[in-house]
């Protein structure tokens, strides 16, 4: 259909109010995600890297799970635990919080299918950081937050990878979050 549109007319078409809005949603919470995401996900690779607990192999094979499971299940899945009959909508029903239809639940949506692409690139970065390199600081007098902040966070902080597919991501899922978005125009209406 866009094929046969004027240059005007297709012009038209992307710039009506509630096309736009549905832009502003999808931009803003896709960047909400890759945010939380960013954060999380070097949280989560430096968990798994660093420490063994019991039931760390399940943590990383749940890193996993948004690539194996389709989108519109996560979707279902998500939904149905957000709303307010489900276990999580529920627990945050008690304090006003609604996640389900609103733009919280886009960003929950978003985090969950975004957050193994921070996890997975940062991983092997902090596999490969030689922990000679933490000792020698320590022995130099630095202390834990500037052995953090001037060694090991140089090697895995790279946003223009990580971050970034985590955002593009965000910006062009549609199955996981169309459920959970409920679609309401200029509210949660998503562009794709």
């Amino acid at each position: 259909f866009s094929a046969k549109l004027s240059f005007p007319e297709f012009l038209d078409t992307i710039t009506r109010p509630r096309v736009l809005s549905s832009y502003a949603v999808s931009f803003f919470t896709a960047f909400v995600a890759a945010a939380i995401d960013a954060v999380m996900g070097m949280i989560i690779a430096w968990v798994l890297v660093r420490y063994d607990f019991p039931g760390k192999a399940i943590m990383d094979g749940i890193i996993e799970l948004p690539f194996a499971l389709p989108t519109a299940v996560a979707g279902i899945a998500l939904t149905h635990l957000t709303t307010t009959e489900g276990w999580v909508g529920a627990f945050f029903q008690k304090f006003g919080i609604k996640i389900a239809y609103t733009r919280l639940g886009i960003i929950v949506a978003l985090v969950f299918i975004g957050i193994p692409f921070v996890v997975r690139a940062v991983q092997p970065v902090l596999e490969k950081i030689d922990i000679q390199y933490e000792e020698a600081a320590n022995i130099l007098g630095a202390n834990s937050r500037q052995t953090m902040f001037r060694v090991i966070l140089p090697e895995i902080y790279h946003p223009d990878r990580r971050i970034t597919m985590s955002f593009a991501r965000g910006l062009g899922e549609y199955g996981s979050v169309v459920f959970i978005a409920g679609n309401t125009p200029y509210e949660t209406e998503i562009a794709p």
